[in-house]
């Protein structure tokens, strides 16, 4: 169903065609600078055909994005949101936005309740959408969580995630109040670029922030959302 004006010629579908799966598996390597393992086809198929979310997002008959979630256990009424990524050149038109928004009214059509993913702690524009833009809630953070990343955008760094939960019937999570605010941990601006030109600072920047959240973290204090001049606020429980 047509998920943008005629004019943008936009809309999100359920791929069902092993073309279409290919298709999206070239997309998503695309985004992820070439790695083979991003999301291999076959995986894909079976999560498609099982009945999970496996969606193309398309510009007219080009498909220029895709995504990827899976049910949770049967008892959290939940979903994983995988993976989601837009092509190079149309990742600033809110099409991840009108991906997210697709899969919320997918998951409250079969009963879920939430959807969680991870996302690196170190990309500040990620942090500003999931925590400020859609209101998630930070439920943990995950050292290495991957392990190593063979791919254009994490190859060299440790895979370290921050996971979130989106809460699909509540109102969206506010960013905390400054009386509330007792700590806050740093990222930089654009670490993709740090990554390129300056990776020792990059590989600095992960270990500062992985000690202080999760110093805070032990200390008894919460992450409650994101600010982009301070970076991550923590709050009292």
């Amino acid at each position: 169903m047509p998920e943008a004006s005629d004019e943008t010629r936009i809309d999100i579908r359920p791929l069902e065609t092993i073309a279409q799966i290919h298709e999206a598996s070239d997309v998503l390597r695309r985004v992820w600078s070439g790695d083979r393992d991003t999301m291999p086809p076959g995986l894909m198929r079976a999560l498609a055909h099982s009945g999970n979310y496996v969606v193309g997002l398309y510009e007219g008959e080009r498909m220029v994005g895709a995504s990827v979630a899976f049910f949770g256990p049967p008892a959290a009424r939940s979903m994983h949101s995988h993976i989601t990524g837009v092509v190079p050149g149309l990742q600033s038109r809110g099409l991840g936005r009108l991906l997210k928004q697709h899969q919320r009214e997918w998951a409250f059509a079969r009963e879920v309740g939430h959807i969680t993913w991870t996302f690196d702690p170190l990309v500040a524009r990620n942090a500003h959408f999931n925590l400020r833009v859609l209101g998630a809630r930070i439920t943990e953070y995950l050292v290495d969580h991957y392990g190593p990343m063979d791919d254009g955008v994490n190859r060299g760094d440790e895979s370290d995630r921050i996971m979130v939960s989106w809460a699909l019937a509540a109102p969206p999570a506010p960013t905390p109040a400054d009386e509330r605010v007792v700590a806050s941990v740093a990222v930089p601006r654009d670490i993709e670029t740090m990554r390129r030109d300056a990776p020792g600072d990059a590989a600095a920047w992960r270990v500062r922030v992985r000690e202080q959240f999760l110093g805070l973290l032990a200390e008894g204090l919460v992450a409650g959302g994101f600010d982009d001049e301070r970076g991550y606020l923590f709050v009292r429980p």
